[in-house]
């Protein structure tokens, strides 16, 4: 199993603009992991009013996604949901094209997508993910959004140009 790896310098993100896409499908698995990203965007200055938009499952946070980052209001989004593995087919379908749909969103809108999406085989590992004994990635992803937007208004910058 891959570990994380935090930013080495510390993360602020005072003034950005951050909002989560959340799948309520599994939603035993994607509150814990909600709350872990609200808080972690809030120790790190993010404003408290992060606004939390809900969609049926993991396979339709692209579409608001993509809504959310074409509107210009947000800095980053922080996506968040479960996929678990069952008995046919469908795990990979939709796990596949909510990855895909995200990335995609990130890459042609410019905004970074944070994907806080669990794609696990079974609900144990799911749990263990999502504030359990493998920790929580809603934490994860919404250190990643704050470390993305902070690297990339870098890179717009002149004065830091091929650093």
């Amino acid at each position: 199993m891959g570990e994380y790896s935090a930013a080495e310098e510390p993360l602020d993100g005072t003034g950005m603009r951050l909002a989560v896409v959340a799948g309520r499908f599994n939603e035993h698995v994607t509150k814990p992991l909600l709350a872990g990203a609200l808080d972690t965007l809030d120790q790190h200055g993010v404003s408290g009013d992060v606004p939390v938009y809900w969609v049926p499952g993991a396979f339709e946070i692209p579409l608001v996604a993509m809504r959310l980052a074409s509107s210009g209001a947000y800095d980053a989004l922080v996506c968040l949901g479960a996929v678990i593995r069952g008995d046919t087919p469908h795990f990979e379908y939709v796990a596949g094209a909510c990855a895909s749909g995200i990335s995609q969103v990130a890459l042609t809108s410019g905004v970074p997508c944070a994907f806080g999406v669990l794609t696990t085989d079974d609900l144990d590992q799911a749990l263990a993910r999502s504030g359990g004994a493998e920790g929580n990635k809603g934490c994860e992803a919404a250190r990643t959004a704050i470390e993305m937007v902070a690297l990339l208004q870098r890179l717009s910058s002149p004065a830091t140009q091929g650093d």
